[in-house]
């Protein structure tokens, strides 16, 4: 019962807590809007009586970037193919997200870091309210879509799991993108990190403001920094700039591992 309770508290955010559309300038905007989002979060779970000590599903701030196309021109929401995946680098130049529009609406969803700290996975945003994205750092092995190869992307799911699944070969940990990119099978300790995205009705246009859940990109640059010195120049953490560029998966990596379900 207290489960159910959680669970309709949280997703019934998504009426009573919608964020706003923002607006020119809309940094004062949009800071009320997340904290009046981060306040209802911890009202859900304090009416169901399982307020955390820390409430995880504030947002952690990055660079407001816009996604644009190998040009440098704007990327429009409806260029996105459903149930297909692409990627950009964020919140640092190095690291990779997925950006995947599905066939049906996203809802949000309560979920849980390695550390124990309650967060909610964003609803999905665009005209169906279907477009997520996650951090593509597996939250095990912290392994990535590298130029040359992916061991970890998205397929249809099999018998048993969700409509589609982001599988990490390595270790063979296994997400649904559908609920926050939980994780349904495997050795993963948590969920991807959320990539919170803005969309503007007027332009089509979409823009990644932050990230929500646990976080990996200390471990991934302590663990790649001589990789990633050798593939890109630089091991630091870079962040992303004005704009990140959106690419295809087949032209993120020219190899791309597949997993069986």
């Amino acid at each position: 019962m207290l489960a159910e309770q959680q669970s309709n508290a949280l997703l019934g955010l998504s009426g009573s807590c919608s964020v706003s559309r923002v607006q020119p300038n809309p940094d004062a905007l949009r800071r009320r809007d997340l904290m009046r989002q981060a306040a209802c979060v911890a009202g859900a779970w304090a009416a169901s009586g399982a307020l955390p000590v820390v409430v995880a599903g504030e947002v952690q701030r990055h660079p407001r970037s816009l996604l644009v196309d190998v040009h440098g021109s704007p990327w429009s929401a409806r260029r996105l193919k459903k149930g297909e995946a692409f990627l950009f680098n964020y919140p640092y130049t190095v690291s990779p997200v997925f950006l995947i529009a599905f066939e049906q609406e996203v809802k949000p969803a309560e979920l849980v870091t390695e550390d124990k700290q309650r967060y909610a996975a964003p609803a999905g945003v665009g005209a169906d309210k279907s477009i997520v994205a996650f951090s593509a750092i597996c939250a095990h092995k912290l392994m990535y879509p590298t130029t040359a190869i992916s061991f970890i992307g998205l397929r249809s799911g099999g018998r048993g799991e969700p409509p589609h699944v982001i599988h990490c070969c390595g270790d063979n940990s296994r997400y649904d993108p559908l609920q926050g990119a939980r994780v349904i099978d495997g050795p993963a300790p948590q969920p991807l990190a959320a990539v919170l995205l803005e969309w503007d009705a007027g332009s089509d246009q979409l823009h990644a403001v932050g990230t929500r859940g646990g976080e990996r990109f200390d471990a991934f640059f302590e663990k790649y920094a001589t990789k990633l010195e050798v593939e890109n120049g630089s091991g630091r953490r870079k962040p992303s700039g004005a704009t990140v560029v959106v690419q295809p998966a087949a032209s993120y990596s020219k190899q791309w591992r597949s997993c069986r379900a």
